[in-house]
């Protein structure tokens, strides 16, 4: 099911952000002073070519140590991101939401957009992954312990 909810996202539309979000890259890569911030752009590219049974999550959660990304300056990074252009695109990707959560058939579309929308809201530091490893994080089920209530 997820390959043919990937398939009909790539066709109707998925392709043009995944194209977007790559020549957002391409650009990025070419400026020094934008470089720290084309791999964040090449990340989103991926995640919206084929985000079904995707997500982004933090490098920090995923690989356990910190990085250049995870640290002091990915907050700066991501800071700088939200303020020149990761409001904006935000606002783009809910409004295409918007306009497909109309209808029943646009409802995993219109998800689908939301998740872009945080995910381009601050990307420095963070990692496309399975849905299936998200689960396997190390941490992950001391979080769902406390968000239940049990004792870890």
């Amino acid at each position: 099911m997820l390959f043919l909810l990937n398939l009909l996202w790539l066709v109707f539309g998925g392709f043009l952000a995944f194209f977007g979000w790559a020549l957002a890259g391409v650009i990025m890569a070419l400026t020094i002073v934008g470089l720290p911030w084309a791999r964040s752009c090449f990340a989103i590219a991926r995640f919206s070519a084929w985000p079904f049974g995707y997500d982004m999550v933090d490098r920090r959660m995923l690989t356990g140590q910190s990085d250049l990304g995870t640290g002091a300056l990915g907050t700066i990074g991501n800071v700088l991101w939200f303020l020149l252009a990761g409001w904006w695109l935000a606002v783009g990707h809910i409004t295409v939401a918007a306009g497909l959560a109309v209808t029943i058939i646009g409802l995993p579309f219109a998800w689908q957009h939301v998740k872009l929308a945080i995910a381009s809201l601050f990307p420095v530091g963070k990692s496309v992954v399975k849905v299936s490893r998200i689960r396997l994080l190390p941490g992950l089920p001391q979080l769902q312990a406390k968000a239940s209530g049990a004792k870890a």
